[in-house]
């Protein structure tokens, strides 16, 4: 997994481009069946529109010294991303209006980008920053902006059920190693050894831009997404080796939620639960009003919690390592398995079915009886798809051997299914 991160860490992506396309080009060799795919700039995705594509060859600045700073090719973090051509001389005090630097580590270079509204700009260390000269600067810029497409892959493991889990991560980002390369490397890996396996149900992987890219996708595939999936997570900062962290579905009591709970209850790792309002990557579309997937986003370090977060220190060796991507995989496995060993039960007639002509509730009503066969209705209430037997034997404090049997009874008189 390191060495595969190593050869994404380079390449320089954004929300559209050709890095984007070498990227998904690597994981195909390991997601054998991953299919490329597009959608067209100018595109409407609800209340967004897919961007230009972007591309740079070259950028750099010529201090009054005659030395080049600020080189794309030897860091691409030095460019603001999505900046536009440019070819001037300027003096310094412009310089500065279009320069970036961060104070709270003064030796890296920090990330920016510029989407939507057309710009330049440079990104310097700050040590650096102060070390510029009056006088006056050559700034060069090679990029521009052509109709195209903005790239994504989607991968499909069928299982026996129709039923999806949903594994998503974004390329989006240049070269920096937690904030983007642990998420595709550990998704691609989590793909290879799923592959291997028997499946119980189907397993969707997306590679996708952060936050255009989900909404494009959810725009496109709405209708599968609402039918067919009850479990899933956004996977990013997941490659260090410091504490795990997760930010739940919105409502924290999907399947998603449940079993990640569980899974770092039964091994007893240490893991730090964000609330909704602490969200910041994909399960904001995924988990938007009227989308409501069952999506939790699985972390160690949170973005923007981490002190490399969004800069050059971040870095293969220093915050992802082999150790932290093992790790890590070997949790999300855990929640696969958790999921894969349980049944949902999901309740088939809407409001409470006339029990009566099942022949499964008594035909009279008489202050005097025991409790009115409630055993069914009282599993039956939480047959959502969200409660595997476990759960529906603590929330119905009904013992699990009976909420089995009882399970079966309802699955026999076709009142539930799984």
């Amino acid at each position: 997994m390191l060495n595969f991160a190593k050869r994404l860490f380079p390449i320089n992506r954004s929300l559209t481009g050709p890095g984007n396309r070498k990227t998904l080009g690597l994981i195909k060799k390991v997601v054998k069946k991953l299919k490329i795919k597009s959608f067209t700039s100018g595109q409407k995705v609800y209340d967004w529109t897919i961007p230009l594509e972007w591309s740079i060859s070259d950028a750099f600045i010529i201090a009054p010294n005659n030395e080049k700073i600020c080189d794309f090719k030897k860091n691409n973090l030095h460019v603001i991303g999505y900046s536009k051509a440019v070819k001037k001389k300027i003096d310094l005090k412009t310089l500065k209006k279009n320069l970036h630097f961060s104070k709270k580590i003064k030796s890296a270079i920090p990330y920016v980008t510029s989407y939507y509204k057309k710009r330049w700009g440079f990104c310097i260390s700050y040590n650096q920053f102060l070390k510029l000269k009056k006088g006056i600067y050559k700034i060069f810029i090679k990029s521009h902006f052509k109709k195209g497409k903005l790239n994504y892959g989607e991968a499909l493991l069928k299982g026996k059920s129709s039923r999806e889990v949903l594994i998503s991560t974004y390329i989006c980002h240049p070269s920096m190693a937690n904030n983007e390369i642990s998420g595709p490397t550990l998704s691609s890996y989590l793909y290879k050894w799923l592959s291997l396996k028997k499946r119980k149900y189907t397993y969707r992987f997306i590679f996708i831009p952060e936050t255009i890219g989900s909404i494009a996708y959810i725009k496109k595939n709405y209708k599968k997404l609402k039918k067919n999936t009850f479990a899933g997570y956004n996977l990013t900062c997941i490659g260090d080796e410091r504490s795990y962290s997760y930010i739940p579905s919105k409502y924290k009591n999907s399947v998603s939620d449940k079993v990640y709970f569980k899974a770092i209850k039964l091994k007893k790792i240490r893991s730090k639960i964000y609330s909704w309002s602490k969200r910041g990557s994909d399960e904001r579309q995924f988990c938007s009003p009227g989308v409501d997937l069952p999506i939790g986003t699985i972390m160690r370090s949170k973005f923007g919690d981490y002190k490399e977060y969004h800069t050059s220190d971040d870095q293969i060796g220093k915050t992802v390592t082999s150790k932290g991507l093992v790790t890590s995989l070997n949790l999300v496995k855990r929640c696969i398995n958790l999921i894969e060993a349980n049944d949902y039960p999901v309740s088939i007639k809407l409001c409470e079915p006339f029990l009566t002509k099942y022949n499964m509730y008594n035909t009279l009503s008489d202050i005097n009886q025991k409790k009115n066969n409630m055993g069914y209705t009282d599993v039956l209430t939480w047959c959502d798809g969200t409660n595997n037997i476990d759960d529906i034997s603590e929330l119905s404090q009904i013992s699990k051997k009976v909420v089995k049997k009882i399970i079966s009874i309802l699955i026999n008189k076709k009142l539930v299914r799984i």
